[in-house]
Formats: C-alpha cells, structure tokens, sequence
C-alpha cells in the first residue's frame, strides 16, 4: 500500500516501545438501527468505503505500528473482513482483534484489554467510526511532557472548534450541546457536561469550583472528537472501578469529581486538521459531504488508502469509478460520487448524493442529497429525496423516499408507494422490547443491556422464510419489509438526527423562540449557574478568540447546501445569522464568506475558457445577489470586499485575474456595488505601487466611465 504524502509521522522519537492504539467497534448501535442488526456499524459504508477504513487508515499514517480492534457483537463480520483486508500484509502496521462475546460497554472492552496483557505504554484510543487526518506528534508529545512533570497527567482529549446552532443547540454533526470548562494554561479539563438544559441554555457549578481553579474558560463551542491518548493508568482505573462503564459519562465525569486520587485530564485543540465521528444519519451526511469536499485529505475517493478501487474525480468534485454506464441524457449534478459497475437511465438526475457499485438505475429518476449503497435496483420514474438505501434494495417504479427515510438490507417496495418521511423498513420486525441508546464504544445515554442472544437468534431465520414472513402491504403491493414505529418521541425529533436537512418549518419554528444572549455576565451565586460561553480568569489577558476559518469554513458549507439542495435564500440568512452570533462576527466577514463561497462554485463549476468561467460567475452572482447585497450594508464594505477579490485573484483562485474588470462590473450592474464603492476603492490606490494597482490599471474603462456618469449626474443636479 502506498505510503500517504505528509500525514506519516515518525513516532520513534516519542516512544521506546511501539506506539499502539485501541480501536473499540461497536455493536448494535441505536441511532443506526434497523441497519447495524444485520451489520456492525464500522463496516457500514462511508463514501463508499467502510467506516473502520478511515479509522486504520489514519492510524496507520499517523505513526501507530500496532492496533487492537476489539469487536464484540457480530465479531465474525469484523474479524473476516480483517482477515481478507490489505491491512494484515502492511509492514510495520499490525492489526490483532480481541473477541468477546459477554461485554456490553467500553469498561468491559478495556477491562479485557487491560487482562490480555498487550498494552505496554501510552495508547490512543478510538472507535471504529473515527474520521480523522490530524498529526499524533505535538499531542503525543504534550501529553508525554505532562506525564513527567506531574504523574497524575493520564489522559489527553483532542478536541475541536465547532459551535452549535443557537436554534437546534447541535453541531452540525447532529450531536448534543457540550459545555467544557478548560484551565486556559495548562489545557485541563475541569468540566464536562453534554447534556446541558436548552430551556435556559445553563449549566451548574459548585462556587468552590471556581475559587479553586484561578483561571477558567467555560465553553460551548468545543467538540468532542473521541481521541484520547490515555497512560496506561487508564486501562488499570477501569480494572478497579467496575462502575465504570461509559468512557465520557463515567470515567471523564468520574475523575473531573475525584478529590482523592487526583488524575487529571487534559485538552489538545486541533484548528486544520479533521476529526470527527460518525455518531448519527446526520453526523454520517455531514462527514460523508466533507470527505466529497475533501476536507478530509488525503483520505479521499479518489487515492487508495485501503484497497478500494480506483475512482476518478472530475470538475464539481464529481467522482466517477469504472465501468460506469451512463446514458447521453442523464444529468450528474456536483459533489456526487458514482460506484463502479453502476448504470443510469435516460433523463435521470443525481445530485450531491454516493452512489455504490453495482447499481441499476431507470430511467426519469431523481436522487437528491442521498446515500445509495451497492447492488441497489431503482426502476423508472422514483424519486429519492435524502434518504439512505442499503445493500440489495429493490425499488420498483414510481416509488418515492420522503426525506430522511432509510431502507436496510433487501428491502423491496412495490411499485408507486410513497415511504413517509422518516421511515425506517427493514426485512427484520422491530424488536418488541426496545433497547436503550447504549453502544460498546462511546455510548449516549441509557442504562439498558443489548440482548445479543435474541438479536443474533433473530437473524438466523432462514432468509426465505423471513421474506415470506415479511411480504405485506406495509411497503406496497409485492414490498417486501416492515415499516419500524419511530423513537419515542415521534416524528418531532426525528428530524435531529437524520441525513435531511432540518425542514423549513422547524426553522421557522425555531427561529420564533427566544435565544438567550450569547455572552451574559457571569454570576457567582452558591452554587454558581454559569451560561456557556463565558470564561473567568484573574486576569484581562486572556480574550478569547474565534478562529475565522472555521467559520468560513461553516458559512461556505451553509451556502453548498443550500445551493445543492435548494433551500430558500432567507433560511441561509437565518443559519448565517446564528454562525455570526455564535463566532461573534460581524456583518462585513459574513459577507466576505458569502462571496468567496459564490465565487468559488463558479470557478469549480465546469469551464474550459474564460468566456465559460465568466458565464458561470454571472450565474452565481445573479442568483445570489440577494444574499450578498444583506450583508453588505455600507460603502466602506463594499470596499472591503472588492480588495478581497483582489487577494483571491492574486492567491487563491488566480483564474478570475483577466476579467477582473468584466466581474467589476457585473457586480456593479447586479447592484452588489455601489458607484460610490468603486470609485472609492479607485482613489485610495492612487498613491500605491503598481503591484497594487494591477486591477484598477485593468478596470480604467470602466472606472473612466463611472467617473464620466457621476460627473453627468452632477451636472444634471445643477
């Protein structure tokens, strides 16, 4: 396997001993059923590729030479695929699995680690959903130097920048609001909290909290990656305390309230690197989006990092793999991934969706924002909005997929049913006693026990015996599968979690109730109610800053999905809003990150000449005029944002340099800018270098005949 440019690090230096890791895969996960009853989650496909792919992968690059999968439920599944992976023939990378049959939580996982005996230093661990391409060095490194000055130091959490909605209180991973108080010089975590209450948007701390920690920020605009690189104390912490269970609600939460031991944890915060987990439908949408976008370079479609096959990716970041046959008509729209041996009909369209391998599709069918694994028959005339379809779905014509519907392994639907938004059918009847939320790996919430032995026993029915069983009216005439009832809490909360984009009447539901203030003043009462994002030191030193890539990076997903999945311009305005609030931006950065998103889907839109590039920037600016002309609420920046597209032509997207002038212009027609703007920026370049006036040289004319109707305006007045 080819060695991965620029993200291997050599941990020789930071270890006597090989560096190891523990990778926890899960077993009947929750938030993924109906599908992980039949398939353990970390073999569920991600861009096409298995989740526990991504995880080694990374591991592997990143300088860990041996890892220990521990699988649990559907063991066999993992351990065969293992076996018949590249990932055993790899030099200086082993992988071994440890198998058990009876554990039902990450403490037992790691109390078997601990016996087995195989662990020998510092370890990372993860679960078997891991995305990441973030260098190990620097947080190996702190964490090595902190266990030798204080032998307390036993674990370090990698965390990242990513604010919640101040409407739905998640990520835009669909994951929980997480408040974190950090010492903000030595990065120890000193508080944790996930569930915080979204009524008052508060958490509780003891006062004797604060007075014995000098310097505190409290946080809500941290995510959790679940990396953790742990000492070995970890692993014998768990072999003592047997109430340990979950590795968040119990051991973090455990030791942060320890007076008696002492163990600390701290923090290591990554700003360019990717890491994230794929929880949820919706963290599954948002990390398979960025993968496309090739956030998570170089584990990406098109370079082989674990045995996949070649894919090739063109203009619009579409991917297309072997084999593929595609009729003349049919449309494939950007950020769309084709598997091999996949056919489409005539005027079908597919856009921003993964299509797997092997897969029939008829003709006039519409995909739309949605994941389609391999062997899959759609016949003619189906619509699929944001939806998830497993291995060997039939879907007859005329069918449609409501948004967030997710149809498991084989399912049939017969012909012209309409599958309610939401839906879950699966060939397996939903269980009659529901388990709870807990997962072996990083489990949510819930204290229930899986019942294992009936799942399995239930997915040892004969597979035609189960289809006879199954064959009902449920999904259709000739459908073949049961419709399971949603969660508790019905259809309201469904929306939390699925690969649909929040509907519009949520949003405008949301956007009625009150938002507390974003940054109140802190009171210290007995019992301290602190509101998140809120920090208190001894000293003014300290500000607390935002990383304004980060939320470029936001606001530039915002506007990709609204472009891809057409969601009205004011529902961008409402989501924008709530980035700047929660990023405390002003209005002129919105509207910096609004038009170099608007400018960057014209130039990644396919072009060949300028002409085609200038036709695609027209497009973009008309269509979006509105949403940039909101932001845009002065003269000085409307100023601002033309010497922004002076630095992008000069840097980052150099092919708008020679119709500079032409863009100028339009964006003075589209009303974007002013008159005033224009000439503004014209005459403060007068004195400048002529480096500096390279595109007020090119847009004279223009600026000439500005000059020329202002003077003709005054003129008139007089």
């Amino acid at each position: 396997m080819a060695q991965k440019k620029g993200v291997r690090e050599d941990a020789d230096e930071l270890s006597h001993v090989p560096l190891q890791a523990v990778l926890l895969a899960d077993s009947f996960a929750q938030k993924f059923r109906p599908i992980t009853m039949e398939r353990p989650k970390v073999l569920l496909p991600l861009v096409n590729i298995p989740m526990i792919d991504y995880s080694l992968a990374w591991l592997e690059s990143a300088g860990v030479e041996e890892v220990f999968v521990f699988c649990c439920a559907h063991s066999k599944q993992i351990t065969d695929y293992l076996d018949k992976s590249e990932w055993l023939s790899l030099p200086k990378f082993s992988v071994t699995t440890i198998e058990s049959h009876d554990s039902v939580s990450a403490g037992d996982a790691l109390r078997l680690v601990y016996e087995r005996n195989v662990i020998h230093g510092d370890f990372v661990l993860i679960s078997g959903d891991t995305v990441s391409n973030m260098s190990l060095t620097q947080a190996l490194q702190d964490h090595k130097d902190r266990k030798k000055k204080d032998s307390n130091a036993i674990m370090t959490m990698v965390i990242k920048k990513s604010k919640p909605s101040s409407l739905t209180h998640q990520t835009r991973l669909g994951n929980d609001e997480l408040v974190m108080a950090i010492d903000p010089n030595t990065k120890e975590l000193l508080y944790y909290e996930d569930k915080v209450d979204a009524a008052d948007g508060m958490v509780t701390l003891d006062k004797g909290f604060l007075l014995d920690n000098p310097a505190v920020k409290v946080h809500n605009d941290k995510e959790d990656c679940y990396i953790d690189i742990c000492s070995l104390e970890v692993l014998s912490l768990f072999t003592d305390n047997f109430d340990y269970q979950h590795l968040r609600r119990h051991f973090v939460k455990g030791l942060l309230v320890d007076d008696i031991m002492g163990y600390k944890i701290f923090t290591h915060e990554i700003h360019s690197s990717y890491a994230a987990r794929v929880d949820n439908f919706r963290s599954y949408d948002t990390i398979s989006k960025d993968i496309i976008q090739r956030w998570t370079y170089p584990l990406v479609p098109d370079i082989q990092f674990s045995g996949n096959r070649p894919i090739k990716l063109e203009r619009q970041g579409i991917y297309k793999g072997s084999d593929i046959q595609l009729s003349r008509s049919a449309q494939v729209g950007p950020f769309t991934l084709i598997g091999s041996g996949t056919s489409i009909g005539d005027y079908s369209k597919i856009s921003n969706s993964v299509i797997g391998e092997g897969c029939s599709i008829g003709s006039n069918v519409s995909i739309e924002g949605s994941y389609i694994w391999d062997n899959v028959t759609i016949k003619d005339g189906c619509q699929l909005n944001h939806a998830l379809v497993c291995d060997g779905v039939v879907i007859k014509s005329g069918v449609v997929l409501e948004p967030g519907v997710v149809l498991s392994f084989k399912v049939v639907v017969g012909p012209q049913f309409p599958v309610p938004a939401y839906s879950k059918v699966s060939l397996l009847p939903q269980p009659t006693n529901q388990d709870s939320d807990e997962e072996l790996e990083y489990a949510d919430s819930g204290s229930g026990i899986l019942d294992i032995t009936s799942l399995n026993s239930a997915l040892e029915v004969p597979n035609g015996e189960l289809s006879r069983s199954s064959d009902n009216a449920e999904v259709g005439v000739s459908g073949v599968g049961y419709i399971w009832s949603v969660c508790e809490g019905g259809h309201e909360e469904e929306w939390r979690h699925s690969v649909a984009p929040i509907p519009a009447n949520k949003v405008a539901e949301l956007r009625k109730a009150p938002i507390e203030p974003d940054t109140p003043k802190l009171e210290i009462l007995p019992a301290a109610r602190v509101k998140p994002d809120v920090e208190t030191s001894d000293s003014d030193d300290d500000p607390a800053t935002d990383d304004p890539c980060d939320f470029d990076k936001e606001v530039e997903a915002t506007f990709l999905r609204a472009v891809h999945e057409g969601v009205d311009q004011e529902h961008v305005i409402i989501e924008v809003n709530s980035l700047r609030l929660s990023y405390n931006m002003a209005s002129l950065d919105c509207a910096s990150a609004i038009f170099w998103s608007v400018m960057k889907l014209a130039l990644e839109t396919s072009h060949s000449t300028e002409g085609e590039l200038f036709r695609n920037t027209v497009s973009a600016i008309t269509t979006w005029r509105d949403l940039l002309r909101h932001y845009l609420q002065s003269i000085d920046e409307e100023i601002e944002i033309i010497m922004k597209f002076e630095e992008m032509c000069l840097e980052s997207a150099k092919d708008f340099a020679p119709i500079f002038a032409k863009i100028l212009h339009i964006l003075y027609g589209k009303d974007v800018l002013t008159e005033e703007a224009i000439l503004s920026w014209a005459s403060e370049k007068e004195g400048a270098d002529a480096s500096d006036k390279i595109f007020v040289n090119q847009s004279q004319i223009f600026i000439e005949w500005l000059k020329e109707a202002e003077e003709e305006d005054d003129e008139e007045e007089e």
